[in-house]
């Protein structure tokens, strides 16, 4: 039996991606992002990234994914859902829904592995590199290249059919396939992001200030948080849900099916006063392989003294 078609190829990847517990997936022919490459040059300059420094590294490859892999041909962008209607109990202190429970970054990976190990058997090839945030890669544009969804005014990739609460992740093989097509930007007149945005991370739709954003400043900020954006901070020790909470699609948004994304028992439960209280041994249980593990414990008891001041 020879290969398939790229038509038959690209239908069983889909199917197989479905089965393995991704929400979506989409194809899009490798080629230099020309309008990203001007948009990121531009926040680049505009020092936008705040201390994100490395978005300045490998700045081809981030354009052009040809260049991380040889002989690329196709990227297939993947999206898998981790919304959940649970919320903590006391509301003295939040984090992103995403980082609940087990860090999306094993979780995804594993799945990747066998998706390319299907891929590589159906097309013959041993050639394929995955991506969970592990390279520099632009997911939402070559997500948006497959029809998953349009960028939206927050910057957030957004479907019609399941909101915008999924992680993207990546898979370029050096095989044709079928490609997708973009869809048309669904945002219309609405600004509930913008208007919502405590810290005016979005200062204009499809404009955002990295610098000034909660998530930023909560996790990727290593220095002190600057005073100015004390009574603007709303309740977030890491992360933040903000712009995706207003946002009208995400009222399609279901609960996620993943076991290894449900909190630790404890976690939704707890006051203010044992947030402020955390030791650095219940910081490690409460978040073993939690992606909260990249504020570190120093780095979450620094964004809950800020909101102590």
């Amino acid at each position: 039996m020879g290969k398939p078609t790229p038509e038959i190829a690209s239908r069983l990847i889909k199917e197989y991606a479905l089965k393995l517990g991704f929400q979506n997936c989409g194809i899009s022919k490798i080629r230099e992002l020309k309008e990203d490459k001007i948009h990121l040059q531009d926040w680049l300059k505009n020092g936008m990234n705040g201390e994100m420094h490395y978005m300045k590294n490998y700045f081809d490859k981030r354009v052009d994914p040809s260049k991380l892999m040889e002989n690329a041909k196709s990227v297939i962008s993947l999206s898998y859902n981790y919304y959940t209607n649970k919320t903590f109990k006391n509301k003295a202190y939040l984090i992103s829904k995403y980082a609940y429970g087990k860090d999306y970054h094993y979780v995804i990976k594993n799945k990747l592995k066998l998706l390319i190990t299907y891929i590589e058997k159906i097309t013959d090839t041993n050639n394929s590199r995955a991506f969970v945030d592990s390279a520099p890669v632009l997911e939402r544009s070559w997500a948006k290249q497959s029809g998953l969804g349009w960028i939206g005014k927050n910057a957030n990739l957004i479907s019609k059919k399941y909101g915008s609460f999924f992680f993207l992740s990546e898979i370029l093989v050096n095989v044709e396939l079928e490609y997708d097509k973009p869809i048309k930007d669904y945002c219309g007149n609405c600004t509930k992001c913008i208007d919502a945005c405590p810290t005016g991370a979005i200062y204009e739709p499809y404009k955002i200030n990295g610098s000034k954003c909660i998530s930023y400043l909560t996790i990727e900020l290593k220095n002190e948080i600057p005073e100015n954006f004390k009574g603007n901070y709303k309740n977030w020790i890491f992360g933040c849900d903000i712009c995706q909470d207003v946002c009208p699609w995400n009222k399609k948004s279901k609960q996620h099916n993943e076991p290894d994304f449900e909190p630790h028992p404890n976690l939704l439960k707890m006051t203010k006063k044992e947030w402020e209280e955390i030791t650095e041994e219940k910081y490690r249980e409460l978040f073993k392989k939690s992606a909260i593990k990249r504020a570190k414990y120093k780095g979450l008891k620094r964004n809950i003294n800020f909101l102590q001041k």
